[in-house]
């Protein structure tokens, strides 16, 4: 402790920089003994803490005794060691009181620049950042696609100045009912939208009342929700769930909301009131789907 308090009595300056360096040469690498390192070091040394916080902190250091209580750690631990044999055998020996260490060690015996990266690398396998982000990217959603019912015979009567109109206040009213039950828009399909709720019940709810809001404009749609397994890719979404939604939504007639037994279950004591729409080969999506219309 007194070589210790020697050295830190010069905290902060190049002269402590250099002689830490010096001091650890057998684990610094010859990178870090120039003299733009030494300026670093120092530099860094004073802007972290005091000459008296350091020499206290090196005390607390010193002194502090925690292998009573490493048994008693249960979140995973990583070490990392250069590969001598010293700091295998430490390694080893944490690993025997931490029950879930993982162990890595850097080649050679210094510390070189280049050994950076490899901590960099192993700590990201460590937490998980490499695996595939699948799993953590897949939720459990009900989709709603919507679409305007005879949009091209409309747009066609009324000529393409009155349809882009009649089409940005449909938007305008689907999204306020949007917000209204907490769907996330994800994209224009053209003459409807495709939303995502994280509740079956609010999406049926959501449906019924777009195609309230946007009957006043001569307005009629379909709908179709389905309840399952969707991927997040940024602001879009992707999967087979998506794609039953979208089948759903195409088998449904002039102001129907149709759905899948999926979403039927879910909603169950909701105060929904289903007809059977009898089963249906949804295009592109395997088995055949029993369908139910919500009529109340």
């Amino acid at each position: 402790m007194e070589a210790e308090r020697v050295l830190l009595e010069r905290w902060g300056t190049e002269g402590w920089a250099r002689d830490y360096v010096a001091l650890n040469a057998g684990v610094l690498g010859g990178a870090w003994s120039t003299e733009s390192y030494v300026r670093f070091l120092a530099r860094v040394s004073r802007r972290t803490c005091t000459p008296d916080v350091a020499m206290e902190l090196a005390r607390i250091w010193l002194e502090t005794d925690v292998r009573d209580v490493l048994p008693a750690v249960q979140a995973p631990m990583l070490t990392i060691d250069f590969g001598e044999e010293s700091a295998r055998e430490m390694a080893a020996y944490i690993a025997m009181l931490v029950p879930r260490t993982e162990s890595y060690f850097l080649p050679g015996g210094t510390m070189e620049v280049e050994h950076f990266e490899q901590m960099h690398d192993a700590i990201r396998r460590f937490v998980g950042a490499e695996r595939a982000p699948v799993g953590l990217d897949s939720v459990l959603a009900t989709v709603l696609f919507t679409d305007i019912v005879g949009s091209t015979e409309l747009a066609a009567s009324v000529g393409d100045v009155r349809w882009k109109e009649l089409l940005a206040d449909h938007d305008r009213r689907a999204r306020a009912e949007l917000e209204r039950f907490r769907g996330v828009y994800v994209d224009s399909t053209g003459d409807g939208l495709l939303a995502r709720f994280d509740g079956p019940a609010r999406a049926v709810r959501c449906a019924r009342s777009i195609a309230d809001a946007v009957r006043p404009l001569g307005l009629e749609i379909r709908a179709g929700c389905h309840t399952g397994e969707i991927e997040l890719d940024g602001d879009q979404i992707r999967g087979l769930a998506v794609h039953i939604g979208a089948r759903v939504a195409a088998t449904a007639g002039t102001g129907e909301v149709l759905t899948t037994s999926t979403v039927k279950d879910l909603t169950a004591g909701a105060g929904f009131t289903f007809e059977d729409a009898g089963e249906h080969a949804l295009k592109g999506v395997p088995d055949r789907w029993r369908l139910y219309r919500v009529v109340d």
